[in-house]
């Protein structure tokens, strides 16, 4: 079965139900048995899809991991150009994994609920489709560092977990591309399957960071009263002299402020011998 394009420059909304709304901006041809003459479509393999789906988030992986697999797995069955993860972290969008690499947008490119396409989707929770000139859409959003800004094709989906916005996830094509209905429900279903995992893998990398940072937080407590003891200074000038020392040596506050007390534990262990 295949999108048409509607009468706005090939842009259409599609909620997840699949009802009377969605004639309003997509048309599509229904028929009675799958389209064989589809060459997406391969007959029984739906059944191989949710198994794939379903050995691959098996496992309870770090995000990251998780978000590559579900990148891998929507590039190898829908074939496109660019494949990006957005995860919802507190009240924004922060794009989480790519299929190519962008080392420089990853984990730091976040996007208001709202904000282009992406933003739209999340904010409506329903799927996007437009097939040329994306960029012209009203809804776009242009960043100067992606290459994929001039990508003619878009696709963009909600990623829930018992009706919670979790992410979306956007595929991309450098040239014109009608998204059959069956590419689009394909990915709002696997959407739907990594929803859940999706969220429990980001709450546990909350978790870990949390723990991360009241870890580093008595080691940097530990430091300022080393250095108040040592120094005879107050507490705020300990904490600028770490600071400080992180700066000059290009350390993280959290390394400076363990060598300050691993050197304070050499010392005591060679005085007490």
């Amino acid at each position: 079965m295949r999108v048409t394009r509607s009468a706005h420059r090939g842009s259409g909304s599609l909620d997840q139900g699949w009802d009377h709304n969605m004639r309003t901006t997509v048309r599509y041809r229904d028929v009675a048995t799958p389209d064989h003459s589809d060459p997406e479509f391969e007959p029984g393999d739906d059944i191989g899809i949710l198994h794939e789906i379903g050995s691959r988030i098996a496992a309870a992986d770090p995000l990251h991991a998780v978000l590559a697999r579900v990148v891998q797995f929507i590039t190898t069955v829908i074939p496109c150009d660019s494949c990006f993860v957005y995860v919802l972290d507190e009240d924004a969008l922060v794009l989480r994994a790519s299929k190519t690499p962008h080392p420089d947008v990853v984990d730091r490119l976040k996007l208001r609920l709202g904000q282009g396409i992406t933003g739209w989707v999340a904010e409506h929770r329903q799927p996007v489709a437009v097939g040329e000139h994306a960029w012209e859409d009203p809804r776009f959003q242009t960043f100067n560092e992606l290459p994929e800004d001039r990508y003619e094709a878009f696709l963009s989906v909600p990623v829930l977990s018992r009706g919670k916005l979790v992410g979306v996830i956007n595929l991309q094509d450098r040239r014109p591309h009608q998204h059959s209905r069956r590419e689009i429900q394909l990915v709002s279903m696997l959407g739907f399957l990594v929803g859940a995992e999706i969220e429990m893998a980001r709450l546990e990398m909350e978790n870990t960071q949390l723990s991360e940072r009241l870890e580093a937080r008595k080691v940097l407590d530990r430091a300022k009263g080393i250095l108040q003891r040592d120094l005879g200074i107050t507490e705020e000038e300990a904490y600028l002299t770490i600071q400080r020392q992180s700066r000059q040596r290009r350390k993280s506050k959290k390394e400076i402020a363990e060598a300050i007390v691993l050197g304070d534990e050499l010392r005591r262990g060679k005085g007490g011998t």
